[in-house]
């Protein structure tokens, strides 16, 4: 790994406190979080600001905001982002640590589409697999999408359809989802008991883009000879970890 350049790593370190507070700086402020000689900070952020990675503010003199080049930079990457990559990437992360079946989904109209998955390490795996739709209120992944949608969404997307039941177990009452999804939004964590597959339990957590949006979901999947209360707890706290991850990848920061 080759030599770190100060003055470029100082220069960074002042473009990420603008992620922080309201948005502006003033040179006091960077030289006071920052510890770093006021000379300097004035020649960072004059070079900065003749580069247009900041500009000052008009009407607050003395401080300045982000300027139009930061917002060209982050475009770019948004353009590049590739979300199935990045979900097997996560994917793979999250299965190497709990061992288990990791699946990234999409919602499109009322079923949901796998665009990444993991194996599982263990002998007794799940068969599925990316490109697979399923009725979103059976799974996991499905419920945290589907949570994310206003009422009126919801009403627009099932109007006139059947509930179908992949198990016994699954949803075909739409005031038993509404119920479900209500706890869904107020948990953060969706939970599938045997719903699409009668041998496995899955928990989902939500992905964001960098507007907070949710356009995903990532789920760990469990045969049930695996599955207990205990591991429930342990695999959405993972589930969560790995959707802020790809949240993150996305360009979403999550609120402090």
């Amino acid at each position: 790994m080759g030599r770190l350049v100060p003055a470029v790593t100082r220069a960074l370190d002042i473009l990420e406190l603008f992620l922080e507070g309201d948005g502006t700086l003033s040179a006091p402020d960077v030289i006071r979080r920052l510890q770093l000689p006021r000379t300097t900070v004035h020649e960072l952020l004059t070079t900065l600001a003749a580069r247009s990675y900041v500009v000052p503010v008009p009407e607050q003199p003395g401080r300045y905001r982000l300027g139009v080049r930061t917002y060209q930079l982050g475009s770019r990457y948004a353009e590049q982002l590739d979300l199935a990559a990045e979900g097997r990437q996560v994917a793979r992360e999250i299965a190497d640590t709990c061992g288990e079946t990791v699946h990234v989904a999409v919602l499109e109209d009322t079923d949901v589409i796998y665009i990444a998955k993991v194996d599982s390490t263990h002998a007794v795996r799940m068969v599925s697999a990316a490109g697979r739709r399923l009725p979103a209120h059976c799974t996991s992944v499905g419920k945290m999408l589907l949570a994310s949608l206003t009422e009126s969404e919801l009403e627009s997307r099932f109007a006139g359809r059947e509930f179908t039941a992949m198990t016994s177990n699954s949803i075909t009452d739409p005031d038993v989802l509404r119920e479900a999804l209500a706890g869904i939004r107020a948990r953060g964590i969706a939970v599938e008991h045997q719903e699409s597959n009668p041998d496995v339990s899955c928990v989902a957590a939500p992905v964001r883009d960098r507007a907070g949006r949710v356009v995903a979901a990532l789920s760990i999947s469990v045969p049930m000879i695996r599955w207990s209360d205990a591991r429930e707890c342990e695999l959405a706290e993972l589930a969560a970890k790995g959707a802020a991850d790809l949240s993150a990848r996305l360009g979403h920061r999550s609120a402090r």
